[in-house]
């Protein structure tokens, strides 16, 4: 299908579990994705499809890895872009909060209703979704 015939006008995704890893954490020296993740970011962004990284990441206010280690990895895996949640305590933008996906959709003018979300988690990234 052609993105005119799916009307989506982006695709955010999870990173632990859904597009490789364990699941939990792995810094992303170490994290390995699952196989041909990569290409089909690459076929979503030839069919004219934007896609971002949405990924809960506490590990970095531990110190165990920054933002900028994720951000780097998700260029080379070919994400438009990619929205990080650092904190371990409860903040506005710790899925299943929306607010990455409505920061997101105020940078790149998208309707959220025409986006898709992939995850794992049901009580994370597809709540965050649905709000």
């Amino acid at each position: 299908m052609t993105k005119s015939n799916l009307d989506v006008q982006a695709v955010f995704m999870d990173r632990d579990g859904t597009i490789g890893g364990t699941g939990h954490f792995i810094h992303p020296r170490d994290f390995e994705l699952y196989p041909n993740a990569k290409e089909a970011i690459m076929l979503l962004k030839t069919s004219g499809i934007k896609v971002f990284a949405f990924t809960n990441q506490y590990r970095i206010s531990r110190g165990e890895a920054t933002v900028q280690d994720f951000e780097e990895q998700f260029r080379e895996y070919g994400f438009d872009q990619s929205y990080i949640c650092p904190h371990e305590q409860e903040c506005n933008c710790r899925k299943p909060k929306p607010a990455m996906l409505l920061h997101a959709s105020e940078q790149h003018d998208l309707d959220l209703s025409k986006c898709v979300v992939i995850g794992d988690v049901g009580d994370t990234d597809m709540l965050a979704a649905m709000q």
